[in-house]
């Protein structure tokens, strides 16, 4: 994580709908299971919004929208369900801590391991496969919570959690993890995005299911080609205004006809506050 964070439209998404079969392998058990659902994918290149930050009613040119699973979709929009998956929101403390701290990184001394960037964010303990298995309960009871309310796809942010860890975790105990809410997610009809996290290569995409990439500064980092090689124009960028403004426009000028980009403020705040920046290319 680096942020925190019409009729034809609808007629569009129908024609993208396609059949994604994913082949996942049974955290822990050793086995294989096929899923295969019809899932939606976002139009390519479409406008997109993030509103992770607040809700509030997006341009009428906007066809792509990105809100929290607490907020509800917005109407004749392809819409995209953020969701903490690796990760716990600041306001949700309580609910890890008192019932859920064994699901908790601890630090050597017993301490919760927080996310250095993100104050209030602890990091949730992927090791083993049955501390994986109840994360999954809880967060794929989310990921139904979005399905129910309409969106058609989830952003599960903070795969790359690992690198926060203090090594108590791999990537492959995040990339397990990732299997089982991807298989979930696709069973139910949902497509799932990878959230930043090039590590991976190709391997989210052919391993573990992901069928498009929301890329936080991709530009910034030289990340973008690890991105498009895996995914193609199924890549939705988003700069920060708190960088160089020339991370956006070059990426506006290299990849602005084939994949959405914006750019945005870092805390993604509702329109009508002050800090409040969009722009699309």
């Amino acid at each position: 994580m680096r942020a925190r964070p019409v009729l034809l439209i609808l007629a569009s998404m129908a024609l993208m709908a396609l059949v994604v079969t994913a082949v996942m392998f049974g955290m822990g058990l050793g086995t294989k299971s096929t899923r295969a659902a019809t899932v939606a994918l976002p139009p390519t290149n479409g406008q997109f919004d993030y509103q992770i930050g607040g809700a509030y009613p997006p341009l009428s040119s906007v066809s792509i929208v990105d809100r929290d699973r607490s907020a509800s979709p917005v109407a004749d929009r392809y819409n995209i369900c953020y969701v903490n998956a690796f990760q716990t929101q600041p306001d949700e403390a309580s609910f890890w801590t008192s019932g859920h701290s064994t699901l908790l990184v601890k630090r050597a001394n017993g301490t919760t391991l927080t996310d250095p960037d993100w104050p209030g964010e602890f990091i949730l303990d992927t090791s083993t496969a049955a501390k994986r298995s109840s994360i999954a309960t809880i967060v794929n009871g989310w990921i139904d919570g979005c399905k129910a309310k309409g969106f058609q796809a989830i952003e599960p942010d903070n795969l790359d959690s690992w690198t926060r860890s203090l090594t108590k975790l791999s990537k492959t105990n995040n990339v397990a993890l990732a299997k089982l809410l991807a298989t979930h997610a696709h069973s139910i009809g949902l497509a799932i995005a990878q959230k930043n996290t090039p590590q991976l290569g190709s391997t989210g995409k052919t391993s573990i299911g992901f069928d498009f990439a929301i890329a936080e500064e991709c530009q910034v980092y030289a990340e973008c080609g690890s991105y498009t090689r895996a995914f193609g124009n199924r890549v939705i960028e988003i700069e920060y205004t708190d960088t160089a403004r020339s991370a956006f426009t070059k990426s506006c000028s290299a990849r602005g006809k084939n994949i959405s980009v914006i750019l945005r403020e870092r805390n993604v705040v509702a329109k009508g506050q002050a800090a409040y920046h969009y722009e699309y290319c």
